[in-house]
């Protein structure tokens, strides 16, 4: 039985799509799915159970699992960035993580679990996987819940048996429940149909010029071949980005939206909400050396190809991986 945490997220539900094409059905979901568009996620999915989260903790708390288990991919918590109870990101990110990670190591169990690229914090030290955990400086609660988790990994020296995984700025079918976390594709697509414009942040750092400010944008099928690399290869352990390589601005990203619609550019720039200027990373990219040294040798998916893809055969339609192409219909907000 494989465990996918989040299975009916973007990530989590994308994965037991990808292993369903796979003909693997023993999973169990585990996930609290409390949106309408989350359950939509998962209802052309084939899975053995669905698994309310807490109720499962218990389970791996009691060590009371009914199910033999060959993997838990953990990819539930806390994805927002501008969450700012700290109290509740170590809860859902850092002592659920923890708990999960120590009953599989204790019990050989291959564990693959979500970091987060917001760990790097400004960029100061670079965006290297294999830079020292201690010298990272994450700008956001969010960032140090994530952060937190790797450095408890590295101390127990975790590594050797377990695979983290650094996603950058993931976008694809299945984020439609995130709301202000959705990705700026979906988003703009959105406010095109609206009024036929996309709104980005203008820069508040004079390196920058407006939307111009970079980003490493992993479309979500790369996500899902990246991290199942590592339930194909349960002997590789660490730490490891998952993105692009490629640097991108958000200008880019505009005007690949625009094209996938047949629309005219039409940008308006928008004052970033001061809340928020401080913890603002101005620059992403990763570094995939790592991970291709360890074998993935996939090709990634262009902005441009990823855009195109997500924009004609999903957004259009507002379907989800594993769905039937239907005929048009405005998605909701």
């Amino acid at each position: 039985m494989i465990i996918v945490t989040g299975g009916a997220g973007c990530i989590g539900s994308a994965i037991v799509w990808a292993l369903n094409k796979r003909g693997i059905k023993d999973i169990i979901l585990v996930d609290g799915v409390d949106h309408p568009e989350k359950k939509k996620n998962i209802a052309s999915l084939n899975y053995f159970a669905l698994e309310d989260k807490e109720i499962f903790l218990d389970r791996i708390k009691n060590i009371k699992t009914p199910w033999s288990i060959d993997a838990i991919i953990h990819l539930g918590g806390c994805s927002s960035t501008i969450e700012r109870n700290e109290g509740f990101l170590t809860k859902t990110n850092f002592d659920y993580t923890r708990c999960l990670a120590t009953y599989a190591l204790n019990k050989d169990i291959r564990f693959i679990y979500a970091s987060s690229a917001a760990t790097y914090g400004n960029g100061g030290n670079g965006f290297s996987d294999e830079v020292d955990l201690k010298t990272l400086k994450p700008l956001n609660p969010y960032g140090h819940s994530k952060h937190k988790f790797d450095l408890w990994a590295q101390e127990q020296g975790a590594f050797d048996q377990i695979a983290g995984l650094k996603y950058f700025n993931v976008f694809g079918p299945g984020e439609y429940h995130k709301k202000e976390m959705q990705s700026m594709v979906r988003r703009g697509f959105l406010q095109v149909l609206d009024s036929g414009k996309i709104r980005l942040f203008k820069s508040h750092n004079p390196e920058y010029a407006d939307g111009d400010q970079e980003r490493d944008f992993l479309y979500i099928k790369d996500a899902i071949e990246m991290t199942l690399f590592f339930l194909d290869n349960p002997k590789i352990g660490g730490i490891f980005n998952a993105g692009t390589g490629v640097v991108r601005t958000w200008n880019d990203l505009a005007a690949t939206v625009f094209k996938a619609m047949d629309r005219n550019i039409a940008i308006e720039y928008v004052d970033m909400p001061p809340s928020i200027r401080d913890q603002f990373q101005y620059r992403t990219c990763a570094k995939i050396g790592k991970i291709r040294d360890a074998g993935y040798s996939q090709p990634i998916t262009s902005l441009e190809e990823a855009t195109m893809d997500y924009i004609q055969n999903y957004l259009l339609f507002n379907k989800r991986l594993g769905e039937s192409k239907v005929s048009f219909r405005r998605p909701k907000k």
